[in-house]
């Protein structure tokens, strides 16, 4: 997997445990999201609170905690479907956990499904932009890509140890507060280089430049990484895979801003090959036509 995507010029730009996942929301409370209390950080919660996040959505605490972030401690905390207000069940996402486990049958118990639905807060627009066949193509081109790059989410962390101290860029002002050897890949995405840990960190409000290891303790923070990615970068691309799969530019253009320096016009057909093969068979286990322009 290959590092060349996260390059310096996008570096401006802005072991969670396994959980219970997601109600579907005919399990659901009724209750619309407003009739539950704002959570406060830093509060008591007893297991089976169910809050209001500030982004409101309802999340429930599967164990006692005091007051940490839904979204971040995706051990205490896991989403809760319930009522906007206008009859739409929200905190859903097109992927249902058996799907997502048809998908990663063989995956790291490190990445959840419970981590990747609590991480979609962070990017709205993801999968949720369209009509039900383009959020579900995207979906599956994001999960395509991310099996890719982790071995079907087998990997969290970059297994070749001997380019970990090659990932610190010097030349940045703030250099590599963690370590020279700290900023190697992890997440589903791989995120690596100290300039991408602090441009990730900055978007999602996170100090990763201080505690990149978070990307691999945290299930939902990973997720949040390989998001930001998808959908703030375009990489050697000229557009962000999100954007390519919303206005139909088609999967081949999302291997472009992934990888395409090294795996594009012609350089790499095997490996092109293999995202394609793998976003077609996501796709029909969501049900949808794959869509044109699969390759790049």
């Amino acid at each position: 997997m290959s590092k060349r995507r996260l390059s310096a010029a996008v570096a401006t730009l802005a072991l969670a445990a396994a959980t219970p996942v997601l109600l579907p929301a005919a399990e659901a409370s009724a209750a619309a999201c407003s009739s539950y209390p704002n959570w406060v950080a830093g509060k008591s919660y007893a297991a089976g609170a169910i809050v209001r996040y500030t982004d409101g959505k309802a999340y429930i605490a599967e164990h006692a905690n005091p007051g940490y972030d839904p979204t971040i401690s995706t051990w205490y905390w896991d989403p809760y479907a319930c009522d906007s207000g206008s009859g739409t069940p929200v905190g859903t996402f097109v992927v249902s956990q058996t799907q997502f486990n048809q998908m990663f049958p063989n995956r790291s118990s490190f990445y959840t499904y419970s981590g990747l639905t609590a991480a979609l807060s962070a990017f709205p627009g993801f999968a949720t932009t369209g009509d039900d066949v383009t959020k579900k193509r995207e979906a599956a081109a994001f999960l395509a890509n991310v099996s890719h790059e982790t071995g079907g989410l087998v990997h969290v962390v970059e297994q070749n140890t001997a380019n970990y101290p090659h990932y610190c860029d010097t030349s940045q002002w703030y250099g590599c507060p963690a370590g020279q050897a700290a900023y190697y890949g992890r997440g589903p995405i791989q995120l690596s280089w100290n300039f991408n840990y602090k441009a990730a960190g900055d978007a999602l409000g996170i100090n990763l430049l201080n505690d990149p290891w978070l990307v691999e303790r945290d299930a939902a923070v990973a997720w949040k990484t390989g998001l930001w990615y998808w959908n703030t970068q375009t990489g050697p691309g000229t557009m962000t895979p999100h954007n390519a799969m919303v206005n139909g530019a088609g999967f081949g253009q999302t291997i472009r801003s992934i990888n395409g320096s090294l795996e594009c016009d012609g350089r790499n057909p095997a490996q092109v090959q293999s995202r394609v093969s793998t976003y077609q068979r996501f796709a029909q286990i969501l049900g949808v036509d794959p869509g044109g322009n699969l390759y790049c």
